[in-house]
């Protein structure tokens, strides 16, 4: 292809919606929901894959996931299925034991990416699920909230979308190094996070705080404010502890409260692969 035609085809595939973008990550989940279409186990998993990129990209929040992990007798469940279909040595029955046992590693593989696929294709970081925020919703009840590092603002959009007053902000500083930061669900003011808090901290009852960077102080300087401010909120805080989000200074600062509130906001808001994030409540 001429180099200005492949120039503009790029430019114009930038600029398409989300929606419109073709992966090869999910042109492969496609194929193994055909492939593996006998094996409900591995199905259910590709299944739920599927429909939460379908829901994404219509502008929706997601269904829960479950663990998005193959068990650990796949291979007995494919033989099994296999030997109840065909005769031992049959040609057929073989180069499907093939087929199939040879796409397993992949497909492991693909199902421990999902996170990296929304993270590359969406911005979302924490998996916001519609469950979830219906919790959180129940939550907030008449407060106001402020969302501070909002991304691409799936919380805020879900809250507002359930009637709730959101200040949603972020400093979008992160947004020249990365593309999913201009696809906004939402609107959200370009604030930093003490600043947010500075601004809206007389209007609100709940800070929400989710997938604060790993290593950078923000979050400890946001919870000092907080503290400081003698403010009546609730912060919530969507994260890894000593993980893969939030500061060490967080972590080591944070009071956190285990209580029938963090239990109902966690019903929804479970594991699907390494990543053990959790919905805390934070003194």
């Amino acid at each position: 292809m001429n180099p200005k035609k492949l120039k503009k085809l790029k430019k114009k595939v930038r600029h398409l919606p989300m929606s419109q973008r073709k992966t090869a990550y999910m042109d492969r989940m496609a194929a193994y929901y055909k492939q593996f279409n006998d094996f409900p186990a591995a199905k259910i998993l590709i299944s739920n894959i599927l429909l939460a990129d379908k829901m994404l990209a219509a502008g929706d929040l997601p269904q829960q996931l479950p663990l998005l992990q193959l068990p650990d007798d796949i291979q007995d469940q494919i033989f099994q299925k296999l030997a109840s279909q065909y005769p031992t040595g049959d040609a057929k029955g073989d180069q499907l034991w093939n087929e199939l046992t040879d796409a397993l590693p992949q497909l492991d593989h693909d199902l421990r990416s999902f996170r990296d696929y929304l993270e590359n294709h969406y911005g979302m970081w924490a998996y916001t699920s519609a469950p979830f925020v219906a919790d959180l919703a129940k939550f907030v009840d008449d407060r106001a909230v402020l969302e501070v590092m909002a991304g691409n603002g799936y919380i805020s959009k879900g809250l507002r979308d359930a009637h709730k007053t959101v200040y949603a902000t972020d400093s979008q500083t992160w947004t020249a190094e990365n593309e999913t930061g201009r696809h906004a669900l939402t609107t959200i003011e370009p604030l930093g996070a003490v600043e947010a808090f500075q601004k809206y901290q007389d209007k609100i009852g709940v800070v929400v705080m989710s997938w604060s960077p790993d290593g950078l102080p923000v979050d400890w300087e946001l919870l000092q404010a907080i503290r400081e401010s003698k403010t009546d909120v609730d912060f919530v805080v969507i994260g890894e502890k000593d993980g893969a989000t939030d500061s060490a200074a967080f972590w080591s600062h944070a009071e956190l409260v285990e209580n029938a509130a963090t239990r109902q906001l966690n019903r929804h808001f479970t594991p699907f692969d390494l990543v053990k994030d959790h919905a805390y409540l934070v003194k």
